[in-house]
């Protein structure tokens, strides 16, 4: 009987200490804190700041390498360095400049966040200023110490007035 007991109080202290770890919280690979939130909204005046350049490929060093944008204005997913390139000498002919109307972070990690909201473009088009209004969302991934885009959707507002 008493072999019993000890038997039993061994395995419930084996069960607790499973208990305990199971329930401990896990540690991150990283012992980097995760960034605030207003640090993840910043992320789009660096990119605003890459239009503003003119320069394609300056835009296209905001993404990561194996990044996805699903563009506003063309039908093309571009899904390498060369289709965001693409895409952005078109795009920047307009002479984009962009200002967030509506933005909601999500911090993810200490390494991945987005943001989603509306944004507005005000555009040159045919010589003529224009605005154009659209939902975006950025992922983004810090890689190499780097917070690059990994993903990014854009369309234009479904009711435009």
């Amino acid at each position: 009987m008493r072999k019993n007991l000890i038997a039993a109080a061994g395995l419930a202290g084996v069960s607790a200490l499973l208990v305990g770890c199971a329930s401990a919280p896990a540690q991150s690979a990283t012992t980097e804190a995760a960034p605030a939130p207003e640090q993840i909204k910043a992320l789009f005046a660096d990119w605003n700041t890459a239009l503003a350049t003119g320069d394609p490929q300056k835009v296209a060093d905001r993404y990561a390498p194996n990044a996805v944008l699903l563009p506003t204005v063309s039908n093309q997913v571009r899904s390498t360095r060369a289709e965001i390139v693409d895409y952005f000498e078109h795009f920047l002919l307009n002479k984009p400049s962009g200002e967030i109307l509506d933005s909601h972070v999500a911090v993810l990690d200490a390494d991945d966040a987005i943001d989603a909201g509306t944004y507005r473009f005000s555009l040159t088009k045919d010589g003529k200023p224009t605005t154009v209004d659209a939902r975006y969302t950025f992922v983004y991934e810090k890689i190499g110490g780097e917070w690059l885009i990994v993903n990014h959707h854009s369309s234009a507002m479904p009711e435009q007035a």
